[in-house]
């Protein structure tokens, strides 16, 4: 059996902007992802959490950096075949001050960690979807400022640049969808729909070259 481990945040999660619940499984992009799997011997393991970082500690919320937990996860899941990892949203809130290239370094920690304990895994790096313009307004959420909006724009450049360095796995999640007018932040359901099979696409070549495993027809 293959091993996939999505690791990420709330869009990892399956936050529903629209209704601020979780949406099931069957509706997130890695549940839809297990359903594309069906029949190929294919375990997708799903760790995402609202509000989580790369390496920043959230002095409002415990437990949420990157960094903290997912040595633990790759070993609790061994043997995994490949991670994808897509975080750095959070990381552009107002308390943390970080820039695009500050967040690539938190990237480029937890790409280190999963070479330390699993030096055999393959990584498939997402850099994540533009928070929306308005995310920082009123009714929305003043985590993020105008400044936020701005560099998380400026992750995907960051990003590509660290997969074709690391020789990895790279995929633009701003080419296919984008944040839900609702909430200016968040897939809808719709969202996961279309990400799912752009994420399933992308892993399926990897796991095909990996270990000459059946190919996209």
């Amino acid at each position: 059996m293959k091993q996939i481990l999505c690791f990420g945040d709330s869009n990892t999660w399956g936050y529903d902007g629209e209704s601020g619940e979780r949406l099931p499984f069957k509706v997130r992009w890695t549940g839809r992802l297990q359903k594309a799997y069906e029949g190929k011997d294919v375990r997708i393991i799903e760790e995402g959490l609202c509000g989580r970082t790369t390496v920043f500690e959230d002095p409002f919320r415990q437990g949420r950096r990157g960094t903290a937990l997912l040595p633990t996860l790759l070993e609790t899941h061994h043997p995994v075949d490949l991670v994808v990892l897509m975080l750095g949203t959070n990381d552009c809130k107002t308390i943390f001050g970080a820039s695009a290239e500050v967040i690539g370094k938190g990237i480029q920690c937890l790409l280190d960690q999963i070479q330390t304990f699993a030096p055999q895994t393959d990584v498939l790096l997402i850099s994540p979807i533009y928070l929306g313009e308005k995310v920082w307004q009123e009714r929305y959420d003043q985590d993020f400022s105008p400044q936020s909006v701005t560099v998380s724009k400026e992750l995907e450049t960051v990003y590509e640049r660290i997969a074709a360095e690391r020789q990895i796995g790279y995929l633009r999640a701003s080419d296919y969808v984008q944040c839900s007018e609702a909430d200016q932040e968040h897939l809808n359901a719709q969202g996961h729909q279309i990400f799912a099979q752009a994420v399933y696409e992308k892993t399926e070549r990897m796991l095909w070259k990996r270990s000459g495993w059946r190919q996209v027809v």
